[in-house]
């Protein structure tokens, strides 16, 4: 079963990528964020055509996310729980492949948090305090669990190309960090890190200037894995191909694949 996530930063403009993208990895799952475009506007028809069925939850100019699947997607939730948020950056949802047990996948787009004493700051160690209440009860219900998405946090200096430039700042800072280790905490393994323990692999880099030409990134965007999905884990990779395109989306594809029971 391969699992993958995406920040397309608008699928209207990257449609096509996505579409290629697919018809070239036949993902199980693609988890995408900020979709940009309202409910009415996401190409349903589109990706039944290429054998995915949807579920997502959008807004207009920013946020949005959503789920493709293989295979039917149920109990679906589209508001992090016990959260009041217009925002659309959560959705979830039961899935099962084969013969296995369902599992539950969970896709996020994180809060930013622009500067460490903004307002937008206040709002993100909010809505992660909340995930973190929201993957306890999840984990306790569902043993087959992986949370994907764009968490706009480095998870330790090695997923930055500049430790000591970013030290103290947005994505980078000890407090954001320590909010993704509690996150973890409560059941999580970094699937990539897993399988690779060396540094200079990104999943973001800046518009602005030669960013990825010089390989200057961030590796923010990640895939979760409960115990048991991490022992069913048999490789994880950052696709760089689509960063390479005309008119990118500033992420690229991370993938995880698991052996189905």
């Amino acid at each position: 079963m391969k699992i993958a996530s995406w920040n397309v930063n608008s699928l209207r403009v990257r449609v096509e990528h996505v579409s290629d993208w697919l018809k070239a990895n036949s993902p199980d799952l693609l988890c995408l964020q900020e979709l940009k475009m309202i409910d009415d506007d996401f190409p349903v028809d589109h990706f039944r055509e290429l054998g995915y069925h949807s579920a997502f939850t959008g807004q207009k100019t920013y946020n949005g996310v959503a789920i493709l699947s293989k295979t039917p997607l149920t109990n679906v939730v589209t508001d992090l729980p016990n959260f009041e948020d217009p925002m659309r950056r959560y959705i979830s949802a039961d899935v099962t492949f084969g013969d296995q047990d369902s599992m539950r996948i969970i896709n996020v787009y994180c809060p930013n948090g622009q500067a460490l004493d903004s307002d937008k700051f206040t709002y993100k160690r909010e809505w992660f305090a909340k995930l973190q209440e929201s993957m306890r009860e999840t984990l306790a219900q569902h043993s087959n669990t992986v949370l994907v998405g764009d968490f706009n946090i480095t998870p330790g200096d090695i997923d930055c190309h500049d430790p000591k430039r970013w030290s103290g700042k947005i994505h980078c800072s000890d407090i954001e960090r320590l909010m993704l280790q509690k996150l973890m905490a409560e059941g999580l393994f970094d699937t990539y890190r897993h399988f690779h323990t060396e540094g200079e692999k990104f999943s973001w880099w800046d518009y602005r200037g030669a960013g990825y030409r010089a390989n200057e990134g961030l590796r923010i965007d990640l895939i979760l894995s409960s115990s048991d999905m991490l022992d069913r884990a048999i490789s994880s990779d950052i696709d760089e191909t689509p960063r390479k395109l005309e008119r990118p989306s500033d992420h690229t594809p991370v993938v995880a694949q698991y052996n189905q029971q």
